[in-house]
């Protein structure tokens, strides 16, 4: 017989005021002892970071609300990776730590109160925090390490989990993290009101056999990103993502399904088909740097509808200069902690160019509504010389665009029953996109 815990039977309050951390986890380690299930009643809960325990169903009934304290100190420094880097980092509000067989359902809320960590980054203004401080001193590049954020979930080297049905919503930095993990199912979740920096939705990162299907995803970054380590230590690991698919998702406001670009394990095996996309910068995007590495292989993107995209096809592989060349600069004296080391450690151009190829795109079509003014560029592509893409077909591709774009250093890309509309010619601002 399943056992179930409530937190509120040992001094959760559920008021949004009194710190529930303690309450909660006791729920949780009661129902890990057992195999039972922690079922939150409706109540707003103030916390800092859970941790699950195999074994267990964490269940949030409709009006919950897990909301995340501002107290820093209440999410604990733990090993994980970050932005492709492995190192020291909050917990998540909600973790899966080397756990199996858990699962996160209800119709419940995390809610990170992200304006707070989002003014830390870069100030209420978006020009002010600790980005102005870092850019000033040529230090873009680390910015985002530095400045430590909590993700709202985290499922770390973990096995048969299921999130289902919750919504996601003010993340401090990325919403949900899927690391070093297999057999790994995400059905029906809402990710909202990300409007802060790296508020990606759904990270699959160095993970194998993921599902994520009947999800609603807005942000201000990627909407959806597969990963795999970045540069000298994403190699060091080569841990691949693979046997993915992403299937009957609804995408706002966000940079599009993306790979990369944390690109140095590899991404292969992955199907992307049957998702909506309205009001997004980027349709399917591939991103990556001269330094990242890794192969882009086997990806099969079919049954697309874009509606309102900037770039339907951005596939960039020299992304963002300024914050993926990593490079101390001149006469700097200060000190250098062991995660800028990391990405200061120098990657061989053979090594570090990316590759992408065996690339299926079918039965794609987008469009813009008449009081569309953003523009749309059917394609963004590029590559390098020494590694170009190959082997890309476009079939039965329908594109509505203000503008073609370019393609650089592609061979043997095909094109079958492909049809454009193109209201003009290239706008040269469009030759860089960048949302960070």
């Amino acid at each position: 017989m399943n056992q179930i815990f409530n937190p509120k039977d040992y001094g959760a309050a559920g008021d949004g005021k009194t710190l529930d951390t303690k309450a909660i986890q006791t729920a949780i380690d009661k129902a890990g002892e057992c195999k039972g299930t922690v079922h939150v009643p409706a109540g707003t809960y103030l916390t800092g970071s859970l941790f699950l325990r195999s074994h267990m169903e964490f269940h949030m009934e409709e009006g919950v609300v897990l909301l995340g304290t501002l107290d820093e100190s209440a999410y604990p420094f733990i090993f994980s990776r970050v932005a492709g880097i492995e190192m020291e980092w909050p917990a998540a509000i909600l973790n899966l730590y080397e756990l199996e067989d858990v699962k996160v359902t209800g119709f419940g809320t995390i809610n990170g109160q992200g304006e707070f960590w989002w003014d830390k980054y870069w100030g209420p203004d978006r020009t002010g925090g600790m980005r102005r401080i870092y850019d000033a001193k040529d230090l873009r590049w680390v910015a985002d390490y530095d400045c430590t954020r909590p993700r709202n979930l985290l499922v770390f080297r973990s096995k048969n989990i299921v999130l289902q049905n919750f919504t996601s919503k003010k993340s401090a930095f990325w919403n949900v993290h899927i690391c070093y993990s297999e057999q790994v199912h995400v059905d029906g979740i809402t990710v909202k009101e990300n409007e802060g920096p790296s508020t990606d939705g759904i990270d699959i990162d160095s993970s194998r056999y993921v599902l994520v299907e009947n999800c609603t995803v807005a942000c201000n970054d990627d909407n959806i990103c597969i990963k795999s380590g970045r540069d000298a230590d994403g190699l060091r690991v080569n841990c691949p993502s693979e046997e993915i698919e992403i299937k009957n998702c609804r995408l706002l406001v966000g940079a599009g399904v993306t790979l990369g670009s944390e690109t140095s394990g590899g991404i292969r095996n992955v199907f992307i088909h049957d998702n909506e996309f309205l009001n997004t910068d980027c349709g399917f995007r591939m991103k990556s740097a001269m330094t990242r590495g890794g192969i882009l292989e086997d990806i099969r993107v079919e049954n697309l509808t874009m509606i309102n995209v900037r770039y339907p096809f951005s596939w960039n592989l020299n992304w963002h200069p300024k914050y993926s060349y990593c490079e101390l600069p001149e006469g700097y004296e200060g000190e250098i902690p062991d995660h800028w080391k990391k990405l200061l450690e120098k990657v061989s151009y053979e090594k570090g160019i990316p590759k992408v190829r065996n690339i299926t795109v079918r039965n794609v079509k987008a469009t813009m509504k008449p009081d569309y003014r953003d523009g749309s560029r059917a394609f963004d592509i590029n590559a390098y010389p020494e590694k170009p893409m190959e082997n890309i077909l476009f079939e039965d591709v329908d594109l509505d665009v203000t503008e073609f774009g370019r393609i650089a250093v592609v061979e043997n890309i095909v094109w079958k029953n492909v049809k454009f509309k193109v209201a003009g010619e290239n706008d040269a601002e469009k030759d860089t996109y960048d949302v960070r």
